[in-house]
């Protein structure tokens, strides 16, 4: 498959993880702002991936998981 072709399945397990973080933030009272700040991404991106628009970077999710500091099996579950 070519890069950046999107493969079966891709939207719903962005939509899922997305689910996954903002549940996770809010459930330790940070807002977008604050999550954005502290791992260092504009607003906007934090939104784009909480409503599953935008694929990310591994280091950039070793990046949120560390601020939010909630299991890996949290911001992954469903995800299969």
């Amino acid at each position: 498959m070519p890069a950046g072709r999107k493969r079966k399945g891709d939207d719903a397990m962005l939509a899922r993880f997305g689910a996954n973080l903002e549940r996770e933030r809010k459930a330790r009272g940070l807002t977008q702002e604050k999550l954005a700040e502290v791992v260092d991404l504009h607003p906007r991106v934090v939104q784009k991936i909480e409503a599953g628009e935008t694929n990310l970077k591994a280091t950039t999710l070793v990046r949120i998981q560390a601020a939010i500091g909630c299991s890996w099996e949290s911001l992954m579950a469903g995800m299969h």
